[in-house]
């Protein structure tokens, strides 16, 4: 795992002291190394974080056997080894994965794309053609953002902020990506927080060539599902989970896991153990008797891992998201993003390389509004408008069921997915403190808004790389840790997507096909269970006297940077130590932490 960035300009040896600020800005992100090359018309530079080929040959930014090409790459090509035999004939130098790209290129071109793995940010510079090609992984896992400077530059970087440290660009604000924070509580996969910064969606390519930008996508999730039954499914299913699993255990560094106790992270940890019987696992603690931890502590128990428990510390919220929130270049209000901080600094401690059991939910439908939304599609008032006006006059006399009140309300389960899922702030809220420009997402996929599989194909193209990816990048990233994620193997993935959704949930169980093909995997107690999120509220959280004194600080002041971009008074409508509130309490902290750029 690593950072990049790289400045593409006529004489770009002039550009010695941008290119260094940028890499330093995401020293975090590779603290093992840091290198920087020039062509005539191309500044290149890397932080690295040495997972594979330790040694010299497996420096960034790497060049092609004859110089013509560059590249430098963040992330890690899962199962090269196989990979680099299709292409045996190139004169490799080094055990890196990174160097199976730059043969792929010189055989392929773009087209190395459709075969490509793994979770992957990319530039490679062509000296020959003079023209510089960038690709992003499927699901989105790495991050790459680009911009035009003020003298024409071409720039790019893992991170907005490694853009804002070349000094060649002044940010402005996008309005329409405030929109989708106050909504949803993250920006778009799709654009940035600034209009004249951007990011590379996930599943795209970019090309810059002569001074024009050409992106394009090179993937699209399936939008078809299989005719398969339960038992041809389930052996199919731990087939290529193994094999996903398998494939990322290869480092030249310890590999561990996380483990909350859930489904997810306890079938990794159980797969891990097919191929490695002794592994590190991490688990993180809040307080309550609703925590995980007893559950972790048997799985941990069961495949005799040296486990490794953090507690949640509540009377340092404040000071923590001080520190933390700095490395989110944008607004950020997942409440989990500091319990992921605190995790990924206890295992950095102890390892580089993490896996995870991220986006289990979106693929086997594991969270409890896509049951909501299954009842709603077989309430038998679903499309009838006849039977739902009938309710709506009964509900004035009668109270009626949460299920008959969201029919009511909503047209269809994508209609209810889009406006009651996730959301912090209404339309009309959001019109009240001054943002009117709303930014809509176009898919890879036709939707059908009565499937509650393409429901679950949404949120994997964006709340997944929007939010859940973004959340384990920076977090891990802040500590030089890489995470890893299973579950989102292009062939692991493509095959949960396509399942029927009858063995993924019906009107009793969640995750049919993972509780089916795993179950003899757990232990008694987490066969049962049903999905946890984070333990702490909002609502706890605002009882500590520090967090709503930082809080009075970057909201009751109309001076504060956050007051340029929303409205000062209609902001005080909504301090009501709520899910609301800590939405624009984090817009403030962004807001403080970048606003000299702006």
């Amino acid at each position: 795992m690593c950072g990049i960035a790289g400045i593409i300009s006529h004489n770009a040896k002039n550009y010695a002291e941008e290119i260094q600020k940028m890499t330093d800005a995401i020293a975090h992100r590779g603290p093992d190394a840091s290198h920087h090359e020039f062509y005539e018309n191309a500044a290149v530079g890397h932080r690295r974080l040495s997972i594979i080929d330790l040694s010299e040959t497996g420096k960034q930014p790497m060049f092609s056997d004859y110089k013509r090409e560059c590249i430098v790459l963040n992330g890690e090509i899962y199962g090269y080894q196989d990979l680099k035999k299709n292409y045996a004939d190139y004169p490799y130098r080094g055990t890196s994965d990174t160097e199976v790209i730059l043969a792929m290129y010189q055989k392929k071109g773009k087209e190395l794309l459709n075969e490509l793995p793994g979770m992957f940010a990319f530039a490679i510079w062509d000296d020959e053609k003079q023209e510089l090609f960038c690709a992003r992984d499927r699901f989105g896992e790495k991050p790459f953002y680009y911009a035009t400077g003020k003298n024409g530059e071409f720039i790019f970087a893992s991170e907005i902020k490694a853009i804002l440290a070349s000094g060649l660009v002044t940010p402005k604000v996008n309005n329409e990506a405030l929109y989708h924070y106050l909504q949803y509580g993250y920006v778009s996969a799709y654009q940035s927080i600034y209009s004249n910064i951007f990011t590379l969606p996930p599943a795209h390519q970019l090309t810059f060539s002569k001074g024009k930008i050409s992106v394009e996508r090179y993937y699209r999730i399936p939008e078809n599902n299989t005719h398969i039954t339960l038992s041809e499914a389930k052996e199919n299913f731990s087939h290529l989970l193994k094999t996903a699993v398998k494939k990322q255990l290869v480092a030249d560094v310890e590999v561990g896991s996380f483990l909350s106790g859930g489904l997810d992270s306890s079938t990794i940890v159980a797969m891990v153990n097919e191929f490695k019987p002794k592994q590190t696992t991490i688990s993180f603690g809040y307080l309550g008797e609703t925590s995980e931890l007893k559950y972790a502590d048997e799985i941990s128990a069961k495949y005799h891992t040296n486990h490794i428990e953090i507690h949640e510390n509540r009377r340092n919220i404040a000071p923590e998201l001080l520190k933390i929130s700095p490395y989110f270049d944008e607004p950020f209000a997942d409440m989990s993003y500091t319990p992921q901080y605190k995790i990924c600094e206890a295992a950095a401690r102890h390892l580089k390389v993490v896996l995870a059991g991220d986006a289990g939910d979106e693929l086997f439908g594991g969270y409890d509004f896509y049951s909501i939304e299954n009842k709603l599609k077989n309430h038998f008032s679903y499309h009838n408008i006849l039977v739902k006006f009938g309710l709506k006059q009964f509900g004035k006399f009668r109270e009626t069921s949460y299920i008959t009140k969201e029919s009511i309300s909503h047209k269809n389960i994508l209609d209810f997915h889009q406006n009651k899922v996730r959301n912090f702030f209404s339309s009309k809220e959001i019109a009240a403190l001054g943002i009117k420009t709303r930014y809509h997402q176009e898919y890879s996929f036709s939707i059908d808004p009565d499937s509650l599989n393409d429901m679950m194909r949404i949120d994997l193209e964006k709340y997944v790389p929007g939010n859940m990816l973004v959340k384990s990048d920076r977090m891990a990233m802040a500590n030089s840790l890489e995470v890893r994620t299973p579950f989102l193997d292009k062939d692991f993935a493509e095959f949960c997507i396509k399942l029927p959704e009858n063995l993924k949930l019906d009107g009793e169980r969640d995750k049919i096909i993972l509780r089916e093909a795993m179950q003899n995997y757990w232990t008694e107690n987490i066969k049962t269970r049903n999905k946890q999120g984070f333990g702490s509220s909002v609502e706890n959280w605002f009882e500590e006297k520090s967090l709503n004194d930082l809080s009075d600080v970057l909201l009751k002041d109309k001076t504060q940077q956050i007051f340029h971009f929303i409205d000062f008074n209609a902001a005080q409508k909504f301090l009501k130590k709520d899910k609301k509130h800590w939405n624009l309490l984090q817009l403030a902290l962004w807001a403080d932490n970048y606003g000299k750029y702006i």
